[in-house]
């Protein structure tokens, strides 16, 4: 299973684009703050690339902007290419299939009144276990 769900904040403005068929393509890159501080208190960052197609790509570089807050849901993808140096360069690539905007509309210009807000699911109080005996456990 290849699949991978990030959470972070676009470091440049996206950019967007369309293939000799007409496929629209959209490129950016994410910063997602690891879970943990280091020795000194500092929290490392970690950066993403992402890649994105079709209607969500059009999507993307319509309403997102440097500094956006993201979820990201995708596949890695490692590729290969020679430099203008002749040496050859690995990189791996987040291919999404699906993006949250996670940025609330008033807070960024990027979004104007055509832009889904993504809301917050209502709170749900925490299930009642009840008590079994292991008697009753089928293993």
């Amino acid at each position: 299973m290849n699949k991978v769900f990030l959470i972070g904040n676009l470091t440049r403005d996206p950019e967007t684009s369309e293939t000799s068929s007409g496929i629209h393509v959209c490129r950016f890159a994410i910063a997602v703050n690891r879970s943990y501080t280091g020795a000194d208190g500092t929290r490392e960052t970690d950066f993403f690339n992402i890649t994105v197609w079709r209607q969500l790509a059009e999507n993307c570089g319509k309403y997102l902007k440097k500094g956006s807050k993201v979820a990201v849901v995708g596949q890695l993808q490692n590729r290969s290419y020679e430099d203008k140096d002749g040496i050859r360069r690995n990189v791996t690539d987040i291919v999404a299939s699906e993006i949250e905007f996670l940025t609330p509309k008033n807070a960024s210009d990027a979004f104007d009144d055509d832009a889904a807000v993504v809301s917050r699911p209502a709170r749900r109080e925490k299930p009642v276990l009840e008590e079994i005996d292991d008697d009753q456990l089928p293993f």
